[in-house]
């Protein structure tokens, strides 16, 4: 291999070996639990609060109505939640939360995207860790992993470095 000259490295004509090996580096490091809440927080605004509303207001008339069919409402609620974040992650392996911190969720084994019926197997399973409080085992793992991803054999990774940690 020929010598790398600096101005051909600045140019962007030669790849500089370090940088390489950096983004080789960088490619598949899992999400970390501040990346992961920021995503959270920012999908449920965007996606569960829209269907909030409409299922207040428009299908109960009201908070009143809401209050008296709690449990049908939560399932209106959850259900195309669930759905919609499905069909985000099979689409394109990321929600919109997701998207906007740079993260991306694979299949661990194969790391291809995962397919509809596993994405909302995921999404299923994480409703279920967040009301039964599994989720907290996140902090006790090296990988942070959560048991929705453990049992549906995804992984949260980051798609390009992030420069703010």
């Amino acid at each position: 291999m020929a010598k790398q000259r600096f101005r051909d490295v600045k140019q962007g004509r030669v790849k500089s070996i370090d940088i390489a090996k950096k983004q080789k580096d960088n490619a598949n490091r899992p999400a970390t639990l501040r990346e992961r809440f920021k995503a959270f927080i920012t999908d449920s605004f965007m996606i569960l609060m829209p269907l909030m509303y409409i299922v207040f207001y428009l299908i109960f008339d009201g908070r009143e109505g809401f209050a008296q069919h709690k449990l049908l409402g939560w399932l209106y609620i959850l259900i195309p939640y669930m759905l919609i974040s499905a069909i985000f992650i099979a689409k394109s392996g990321q929600t919109p939360g997701m998207r906007a911190y740079g993260i991306k969720t694979i299949m661990c084994k194969t790391e291809d995207r995962p397919s509809l019926g596993v994405s909302f197997l995921r999404q299923l399973l994480a409703i279920w860790d967040f009301f039964l409080f599994t989720w907290i085992l996140q902090f006790f793992w090296k990988n942070h992993r959560t048991l929705h991803e453990i049992l549906s054999g995804t992984c949260l990774i980051r798609e390009r470095a992030n420069d703010n940690k």
